[in-house]
């Protein structure tokens, strides 16, 4: 399955209201907790509106998932967007990344915790999983790139499994603590670039 890079087509109101809602309740109280019946009556539809639309709970699951990428590369895009240099752009996703662990209602990764949902790697939302973090891994290497770094590649690591750290620790544990390490693991691997 390849996530869809095209804009949103408009949708029909009571498909957005069944995404929206279940948007909401599969990060706050997990995918597998929310049932069908639950969705329907959160999002105010029927129970033939739903399947119109989703046919299957599955479907309604990788629609939310691809809609979380889609939303944080818009984010990550328009901050690269509007940044001087790479170093800049590079502080300021770290930057919205303590602020989003920071952010009420935080819950973690969305990307983490369906992944632990879904263990087969075959299955359509842990490929959505996948093609995300791979998106998001070739990003930052090609930010450390531009910027000089020796290693971009392995930096880019870094920087990812810090920010899965960080986003986990945020949330269960002391969110302070979390962004004060990324911040720190970040300035290290920027330190280590040189002008390209």
């Amino acid at each position: 399955m390849v996530v869809e890079e095209a804009p949103t087509a408009q949708r029909a109101p009571a498909k957005g209201r069944i995404l929206d809602t279940a948007s909401v309740l599969f990060y706050e109280d997990g995918i597998r907790t929310v049932g069908v019946d639950r969705i329907i009556a959160a999002s105010s539809v029927t129970k033939a509106t739903f399947y119109k639309h989703y046919r299957a709970k599955d479907n309604l699951i990788v629609e939310y998932i691809t809609g979380r990428h889609r939303a944080v590369r818009t984010e990550v895009e328009h901050i690269i967007d509007a940044a001087e240099s790479p170093d800049v752009a590079l502080r300021a996703i770290i930057a919205s990344i303590a602020s989003e662990i920071a952010s009420p209602g935080f819950r973690g990764c969305a990307f983490i915790n369906a992944a632990a949902e879904f263990p087969d790697a075959e299955h359509p939302v842990r490929q959505v999983v996948t093609q995300h973090r791979e998106w998001y891994v070739d990003t930052l290497a090609d930010l450390l790139r531009e910027l000089g770094h020796p290693v971009p590649g392995d930096a880019a690591d870094e920087l990812q499994l810090a920010r899965d750290g960080a986003l986990s620790g945020g949330y269960a544990g002391d969110s302070i603590a979390a962004t004060a390490a990324l911040g720190r693991i970040a300035n290290r691997v920027l330190a280590e670039a040189r002008p390209a």
